[in-house]
């Protein structure tokens, strides 16, 4: 059984992998909704109640798998992850959908994401580049989840889709989006319900795990971007993520360290394996373990730091090269465009 779990996102207390409280507490609003009673699906997956108290409260992953199992049974929906997606906004969800809704354009808003997408689930995904991929296949545009394993938990695969192309319909009707829908797993018994929610064709036991979109789609403009809220919401994210990560892995314990360093540029590898009591050799193998190399933690920590600084309203172009340490401004714009495929300018001016 799962004790409550702290506030502001604190980590499961066992080590493992989380989802937040709004994900579950979704789950059990549409199963209630639905005629099932909440403390029975509860009990079912081994939650404890208080724990949806605060949407910010962490659920272990792989209780809310039990939940999803649950709810699957006790309402005899096997479509269920797919009608959820369908039905409710990201930001009812979760404060990374209030961010998400604050950007200027789809484009920026799935850069948010990709910022802030382990304050939605924990879930393993490459080091570089964020869960959610833009990818070029073939002549078609593909938004890619990369996270690892899909097949192990295909209804978070099938609730993601579903809410991408749901939720853009919903508020942009004639704006287009999703062509196609790829899946890893195979295909299940209610795969007729796919084309019903989704409405673009499905193709089964796929290589990807995307949507083939418009290109238009990123460019898209969001109805209501808000500069203070988004810096605000971000703040409040930060402060989320950084209890979330505290302690959670080598790489965060790396980060930790650097944050405040990062003004220096000089952030050698041995300086910071004596920092956490490691040899260089044991620093280098247990990044390695997590998929990533230090040059390019430091670069990842680097081009997120600066979104945040520029795109919170917090600094100049120049102030940001200096805090992520940059002494050259142009190495620094040089840099951001390597990253994001845009200048530093387009995001903050002098």
């Amino acid at each position: 059984m799962t004790a409550k779990l702290k506030k502001h996102g604190l980590r499961d207390q066992r080590g493992g992998a989380t989802v937040s409280a709004g994900y579950a507490g979704n789950l059990v609003h549409y199963a209630v909704a639905h005629g099932i009673d909440r403390a029975a699906l509860i009990a079912q997956s081994g939650l404890d109640a208080a724990a949806f108290d605060d949407p910010d409260n962490r659920i272990p992953l792989e209780d809310y798998k039990a939940l999803m199992r649950a709810a699957k049974a006790m309402t005899g929906d096997a479509a269920l992850a797919l009608h959820l997606g369908a039905t409710q906004d990201f930001k009812e969800i979760s404060v990374v959908g209030l961010i998400c809704y604050a950007a200027p354009t789809m484009g920026e808003a799935l850069m948010e994401l990709n910022r802030y997408a382990r304050l939605a689930a924990e879930v393993e995904f490459p080091a570089e580049g964020g869960r959610f991929q833009i990818q070029p296949r073939d002549g078609a545009l593909w938004l890619v989840d990369t996270r690892s394993d899909p097949e192990d938990f295909p209804e978070m695969t099938e609730s993601t889709w579903s809410r991408f192309i749901s939720e853009t319909a919903r508020h942009f009707p004639d704006a287009p989006f999703a062509k196609a829908v790829h899946v890893p797993h195979e295909r299940p018994v209610h795969a007729d319900v796919y084309t019903q929610v989704l409405k673009v064709p499905v193709t089964f036991a796929s290589p990807l795990n995307a949507i083939e979109i418009d290109a238009s789609w990123l460019s898209l403009p969001l109805h209501n971007p808000n500069r203070y809220v988004f810096g605000v919401l971000s703040e409040h994210a930060d402060r989320l993520l950084a209890d979330l990560q505290a302690a959670k892995s080598v790489r965060a314990q790396v980060e930790a360290h650097l944050i405040p360093m990062l003004h220096k540029g000089d952030m050698g590898m041995e300086q910071l394996a004596r920092a956490l009591g490691l040899s260089r050799p044991t620093l280098y193998r247990r990044l390695r373990e997590e998929g990533v190399t230090y040059e390019a933690l430091v670069d990842d920590l680097r081009r997120r730091m600066a979104l945040h600084y520029l795109e919170g309203g917090k600094t100049s172009v120049s102030e940001t090269a200096y805090l992520v340490g940059f002494s050259d401004p142009s190495s620094f714009s040089r840099a951001f465009k390597r990253w994001t495929g845009a200048s530093p300018r387009g995001r903050k001016s002098e």
